[in-house]
């Protein structure tokens, strides 16, 4: 007998017809690359994907968080027989604490001369027999021991839970506004877990937001590369924009004008770099400039799709996501970006299209785009 580490895709690529085989191949070539400089091997038995290590905790640990993988399973591989069967559920159920089981069969080899329920019953006959402290409850069992046929035989009943989704890679590419705070973290990573490929701009605001705020931008950035595998920021000065705006606007626009820039500038970087979309962690209603009027205004100058995740959510359920991906603690950290330092007492919450045109058809927002574009920092 052999450990094995079990490795169950999201039930939706199987969906995806003539073009399943791309997803497949886009996955296992995410799979290999988190697992680069570990020892391993990749078996198939019967379209199931297994890897074989001595180093299963650290491949289990950077499996379970490539987008596409549903679960991750500790399995053991016996010669397809019944007597191997019965002998290895009766062990993986009697190293547990569990008192009431199940059985559940899948015979991939429509060669095995039993069927999938009849081998549920052999096998937890079998255990009964050489147990007699635990009892069989097919409806809310404690345990299910999970039999697999193929052409080898698979016992297993730990499931470890992964972050499901879509292979990274596989559907376009996305300019994320990223910004210090708990929202555009999470907008990033639901991005990425459709299988969207991320880069990131970040506004800086200096000497108004502190090198401590760039910093935390990049360590935000480098945890959702713990997903992606890989992700560029591009930070983008601000500051002349945004004095510019204070100078020449009205104050109760400032926050839509900027917003407006902020968007322009993401979608410039997106055409200069081949990016099929911008997203941002907005949340209707959230704050003034996160009204329906202010996102179509904002929405204004974009030329093309603009996603918003959260769109819908609130900020408890996002600050619980964030929680789960490990960006919160970083995101609470009492830096503040370039969004929060010039806020206007009375910001407009319902801006008109044309007015917000007219007040800033004063500046020359060609040229500040692009110097701003052009004095920008890029990390990889």
């Amino acid at each position: 007998m052999t450990k094995l580490i079990l490795v169950k895709y999201a039930p939706e690529i199987f969906l995806k017809g003539l073009n399943r085989g791309k997803f497949e191949k886009k996955l296992k070539d995410n799979i290999k690359s988190v697992l680069i400089g570990l020892e391993y091997e990749f078996v198939e038995d019967q379209g199931r994907w297994f890897i074989y290590s001595e180093q299963m905790e650290r491949i289990i640990e950077k499996v379970k968080n490539v987008f596409g993988i549903m679960e991750v399973c500790i399995v053991t591989r016996v010669e397809a027989n019944m007597e191997d069967i019965e002998k290895q559920a009766l062990l993986d159920l009697s190293e547990s604490s569990f008192k009431t089981f199940k059985i559940q069969t899948n015979r991939a080899n429509k060669n095995f001369p039993l069927k999938s329920l009849e081998v549920s019953r052999k096998v937890g006959s079998y255990i009964l027999q050489n147990n007699d402290e635990v009892t069989v409850d097919v409806h809310n069992p404690e345990c299910i021991v999970n039999v697999e046929i193929r052409k080898m035989a698979y016992i297993y009943a730990k499931r470890i839970k992964a972050v499901g989704g879509l292979p990274y890679g596989m559907n376009g590419s996305t300019m994320l506004m990223l910004s210090g705070g708990i929202d555009s973290p999470v907008a990033g990573y639901m991005m990425a877990r459709r299988g969207v490929e991320l880069h990131a701009v970040y506004y800086h605001s200096h000497p108004y937001t502190s090198e401590r705020a760039k910093d935390k931008v990049k360590q935000l950035t480098n945890i959702l590369k713990e997903y992606t595998g890989k992700l560029t920021l591009y930070v983008v000065p601000f500051t002349e924009i945004q004095m510019q705006i204070i100078e020449k606007c009205r104050e109760d626009e400032l926050t839509i004008i900027m917003r407006r820039f902020m968007m322009r500038l993401a979608c410039r970087l997106a055409e200069k770099f081949g990016i099929n979309s911008v997203t941002t962690g907005e949340s209707i209603g959230q704050v003034a400039s996160q009204t329906m009027e202010g996102l179509v205004v904002s929405d204004d100058v974009a030329d093309r799709p603009v996603f918003r995740p959260l769109v819908a959510m609130d900020k408890v359920d996002i600050m619980d996501v964030s929680r789960k991906i490990e960006t919160y603690e970083t995101s609470i950290l009492p830096y503040e970006d370039c969004c929060t330092i010039f806020v206007p007492k009375h910001p407009k919450t319902k801006p008109r299209l044309v007015e917000i045109i007219k007040s800033e058809s004063v500046l020359d927002i060609e040229a500040l785009v692009e110097k701003a574009i052009l004095e920008m920092e890029i990390y990889k």
